[in-house]
């Protein structure tokens, strides 16, 4: 069962960033010809994955999930903790290894923004169920507010540019911007599914079983359309300083602060697990796009990204074995 879970786990997460990989590299070679360029293919699956896979996905889990705890007001809270604290760590890293600006500003890219939607959502799902997929927005309710908020301007200072430029037309346009809406409601709507006592259809179970594997898929298969490999051998103090951060400090101190807020005694732990997981994953794809369009060391963020997600090969059973100690 345990072997089962982890295989499953890596199958999801290598054959979609493998599969979209493969077309990209075909594509661009003329071996294949696709009826959409591959920018818009990758965009098309990411609109289908979170405007309608994930929100199904989300009110039906959300939908059985215990959410009566009032503590668990706390964990968005929590999870804004983890993507602060790691990209302070990550600018402290930088002044240790002695970085130069742009440099600085990629590395704290990479220590803040977070493969939660996709990898992590997949990874507590597998490892705990719907009721621990079912927190994973709530968790997350505060990512791209903070990555648009403090994320792109701090990243933006380091390039020279003016960090308040643009600031909060981005904050604000997050409140129309149809992903975070969709997000959002889904997930108000499974609260008041949940709340209403209204019995979940069986079949739903069944479904969720397809949509939650599926989405994540379709987000992974649209990183692969957009992997660039570069040199990652030249930045592997870097990569390493990065997963220390990623995988030992901001794990240790999110968790510490959730079992210091009691969520150790809610559903026999599940948002403990829940954090402990989720403050545990690799640097996000999207950490990426500030260096790409802030002209910072878009080789140290794309090598941070392929280090960190090759690590799971290490972290995932790492995962596993405490997860089902606790």
């Amino acid at each position: 069962m345990v072997i089962s879970r982890l295989l499953f786990s890596f199958v999801i997460i290598l054959s979609g960033l493998l599969a979209g990989y493969a077309v990209q590299m075909l594509a661009s070679r003329g071996l294949i010809r696709l009826p959409v360029s591959t920018d818009s293919l990758r965009k098309g699956l990411q609109r289908t994955a979170l405007l309608f896979v994930n929100p199904v996905a989300i009110v039906g889990a959300t939908w059985i999930v215990s959410i009566r705890e009032a503590a668990l007001a706390a964990l968005p809270f929590v999870g804004l903790f983890a993507i602060v604290t790691g990209g302070f760590l990550a600018l402290g890293a930088a002044r240790l290894l002695h970085l130069p600006p742009k440099k600085t500003g990629a590395l704290f890219c990479c220590g803040s923004f977070t493969n939660i939607g996709s990898i992590g959502a997949l990874v507590c799902y597998v490892f705990l169920g719907e009721p621990g997929f079912a927190l994973v927005p709530i968790y997350k309710i505060f990512e791209e507010l903070s990555y648009y908020s403090t994320g792109f301007p701090i990243a933006k200072y380091y390039s020279g540019s003016t960090v308040a430029e643009g600031r909060w037309d981005r904050v604000k346009g997050l409140m129309k911007d149809p992903l975070v809406l969709v997000s959002v409601s889904s997930l108000l709507l499974g609260g008041a599914l949940n709340a209403s006592g209204i019995e979940r259809p069986a079949i739903y179970g069944a479904v969720n079983a397809v949509f939650i594997p599926l989405g994540v898929f379709m987000l992974l298969i649209s990183v692969g359309l957009a992997l660039r490999f570069r040199k990652v051998g030249g930045y592997l103090r870097e990569a390493a300083a990065v997963a220390t951060i990623k995988f030992a400090a901001v794990p240790i101190l999110a968790t510490t602060l959730a079992w210091g807020l009691g969520f150790g005694r809610i559903d026999g732990g599940l948002p403990l697990k829940v954090v402990l997981i989720l403050s545990a994953m690799p640097v996000a794809f999207n950490a990426l796009i500030p260096p790409s369009i802030y002209d910072l060391d878009l080789d140290l963020a794309n090598s941070c990204w392929f280090v960190t997600t090759v690590l799971l090969v290490i972290v995932l059973p790492a995962l596993l074995f405490v997860v089902q100690a606790f």
